[in-house]
């Protein structure tokens, strides 16, 4: 693994440079089609794939963060970095995100795994594979927590897991967020979190009611007042203790990655000191020194150091499988 040398220290600047930084893209060499699968009752996904030239190695499902889409930076230059090694890329839409509003009447949440169970249920029906999960943020914390909520079963289904700059502990994020060096960030994501809210209540004004959203100026302020009521969860605090895939991760039983920089401004790196990693062999923690939030810029080519480091990893354990002669 090549070590990460950032292009800068400050783990703020990183974390900006990781979202608006300019992604490769070569459409003529690998196009990228939109398929609509179905999800849980009610809902359909909306997913973007990328195929590479002749057959492939693998299939990877890749899950995008908070107020994210298909359309990330980070899910496109990742998907190109998988054709080129010869895999399939899956770029996943969570319920609503990515202009999808129109497949699903709910929202989504931080621990939703159900549709991304459906979509490995059929693929693995179709023959294809092997599977690999990929999530990014907030999407991490689903790929984990489905790999733990599937234990074993999850050897039928999986290959592999990734998980980058994830918030395992869903609270402790929250408060990390709130922090006033965080405020440019959790700005941005509540005025994203409670648009979305408003096109929902512009469809279901009874489901979702806008009671209170004036109010509303923290992750925490949206997730109590909607997030938690919505899915049942109670209050902010329920819905963060039964979601956090932290109470999952002893439970994985798949190869799992997890990329997490000790610096990320959104991300305590303490809560990846427990047992729950260090007593899973399942589960590798690459952790640097800088990156910041979904940064991972390199100063030395190639730029985009986090894509280099999981296309290995997915290759790696691909050829384990077929050495192993093991199969879908």
């Amino acid at each position: 693994m090549r070590p990460f040398s950032p292009f800068f220290s400050n783990p703020h600047l990183l974390t900006i440079a990781g979202n608006f930084w300019k992604r490769p893209a070569d459409d003529s060499r690998f196009p990228t089609r939109q398929v609509t699968y179905p999800g849980e009752p009610g809902t359909q996904v909306l997913v973007e794939e990328t195929r590479p030239e002749g057959e492939p190695r693998g299939e990877v499902l890749l899950m995008h963060g908070l107020e994210g889409s298909s359309r990330s930076g980070y899910m496109i230059s990742m998907a190109l970095a998988l054709a080129k090694s010869g895999f399939v890329a899956h770029r996943v839409n969570m319920r609503s995100c990515g202009g999808t509003e129109h497949l699903t009447s709910t929202l989504y949440h931080s621990g939703l795994t159900a549709d991304l169970r459906v979509l490995l249920e059929s693929f693995r029906a179709q023959g294809r594979g092997p599977l690999f999960l990929t999530g990014y943020s907030l999407g991490g914390n689903v790929v984990l927590k489905l790999a733990g909520e599937m234990g074993k079963d999850a050897q039928r289904l999986v290959a592999g897991v990734c998980a980058v700059s994830t918030p395992i502990d869903l609270h402790a994020c929250v408060r990390a967020i709130g922090r006033p060096s965080n405020r440019i960030y959790e700005r941005r994501f509540v005025k994203r979190l409670c648009d979305r809210y408003r096109r929902r209540h512009a469809s279901a004004p009874e489901r979702f009611p806008l009671e209170g959203i004036e109010r509303v100026r923290t992750i925490f302020d949206f997730d109590d007042r909607f997030t938690a009521k919505a899915f049942g969860f109670g209050d902010a605090p329920n819905y963060y203790r039964t979601q956090s895939s932290l109470g999952f991760l002893s439970n994985i039983q798949v190869p799992t990655l997890l990329v997490q920089a000790q610096d990320d401004p959104m991300i305590p790196f303490e809560i990846f000191n427990g047992q729950e990693i260090r007593s899973n062999p399942n589960l590798t923690l690459v952790a640097t020194e800088r990156g910041g939030h979904l940064g991972f810029i390199a100063r030395d080519l190639p730029r985009f150091w986090v894509d280099e480091v999981l296309t290995d990893w997915i290759s790696t354990q691909a050829g384990a499988r077929i050495g192993n002669k093991q199969a879908f």
